[in-house]
């Protein structure tokens, strides 16, 4: 099988097994609540209110602080706010409502889960050198599998970023639940070097899979096609003004500038527009050429992971007195960081995948994946 009909047959796969496990899941569409016009009188109690707009006694209950079952009868201007405050809390809190409506919570216990686990198995591997190519495939093929055809496109990472700014904006909430697995996840980057994109993001091992269909036997280089390098300060720059457009756009018109073009929706493939076909199509394609392209030019979760992975315990090092500086490992690492760690000439390093290459390729076992701090070059 040529490297094309390898890539049209990983996508078809990945589509056509995501529509019959969405179809399982039965999950909600996550969509952020509309503006609720509340008819409201001043004279008016907490019990005609909730039965004139429709809203429930729980959540009558959180916007009055209501402690007894009496209070439903008293006015809603007895609990010390206006018509617009009372209007603005009811739409704040039916905003978190509608959010956590369209999650489920059986799944999202049992992802968690099986990720720390995973996580866990691949953190072993690395630590006792004993990932090699066809380990790291089967690795792979494994994370997008589990955690993104089975186990569906959310939660995600990259969604605990930008599914909050776009909240908050919008809503003037935040979502207690997604904070809380934003700072799981990040707690997994601080770690081990950015360990939740290496291994458990989806898309980020889907598209990882896809870079190493085009490697050779080895995974020391490009195969069939040639694959590019793109230099950090401009796939970071891209990045950072992704991100600022993001914040601005949710902001100003409380739109998600990724709600087109989101990557993740292969993983529910009905739910992608045709330009979001187009647009994940290409960027899938470009895996084959450019690595992770998703990860380094658009991802918010990226770009907070790249800063926090500055502080993480366990990362790649180098052992100068073995190292013979034969630059096996920065060839083979799939990104401009080995250079940068091997070399230690530059003060920013690039985003660092966790992916093993240049500890299986070093002819010395000089490159670990440890704990400490990065030794600098004698």
């Amino acid at each position: 099988m040529n490297l094309f009909s390898r890539f049209v047959f990983t996508i078809v796969l990945v589509v056509v097994a995501s529509i019959f496990s969405v179809s399982f899941w039965v999950e909600k569409e996550e969509v952020i609540a509309e503006d609720i016009h509340l008819s409201i009188t001043s004279d008016m109690t907490v019990a005609q209110l909730g039965e004139t707009n429709k809203l429930s006694k729980k959540t009558l209950s959180k916007i009055f602080n209501l402690d007894s079952s009496e209070k439903m009868q008293e006015p809603v201007t007895a609990f010390g706010m206006s018509l617009e405050q009372i209007e603005t809390k009811v739409n704040k809190e039916v905003a978190l409502e509608t959010e956590d409506s369209t999650k489920n919570w059986f799944k999202i216990p049992l992802k968690f889960t099986l990720w720390l686990l995973f996580m866990c198995l691949c953190f072993i591997l690395l630590l006792k050198k004993k990932l090699t190519n066809k380990t790291r495939l089967v690795l792979y093929a494994s994370g997008f599998t589990l955690f993104g055809v089975v186990l569906g496109a959310d939660p995600s990472p990259m969604g605990t970023v930008k599914d909050a700014i776009v909240l908050y904006a919008s809503k003037g909430v935040i979502y207690k639940p997604r904070i809380i697995a934003f700072a799981i996840f990040t707690l997994t980057v601080v770690l081990a070097n950015k360990f939740i994109c290496s291994w458990g993001c989806q898309i980020g091992t889907l598209q990882d899979f896809i870079f190493r269909l085009n490697r050779n036997k080895k995974d020391t280089s490009n195969g069939d096609l040639p694959q590019f390098k793109i230099p950090f300060i401009v796939s970071n720059s891209v990045r950072i003004l992704f991100f600022i457009a993001l914040v601005l756009v949710a902001f100003s018109w409380a739109y998600d500038i990724t709600h087109e073009i989101d990557p993740f929706k292969i993983f529910k493939p009905l739910n992608l527009s045709l330009f979001g076909w187009i647009f994940v199509v290409v960027l899938l394609l470009s895996s084959l050429f450019v690595y992770r392209p998703w990860c380094h030019l658009f991802c918010p979760f990226g770009l907070t992971g790249w800063l926090f992975e500055k502080i993480s315990l366990y990362r790649i090092r180098v052992n100068y007195d073995a190292c013979i500086s034969c630059n096996a490992c920065e060839k083979a690492c799939p990104s401009p960081v080995m250079g940068a760690i091997l070399k230690r000439d530059k003060k920013v390093i690039p985003d660092c995948f966790s992916c093993g290459n240049c500890i299986e390729t070093c002819p010395t076992k000089a490159v670990s994946f440890s704990f400490g701090k990065r030794e600098k070059p004698i």
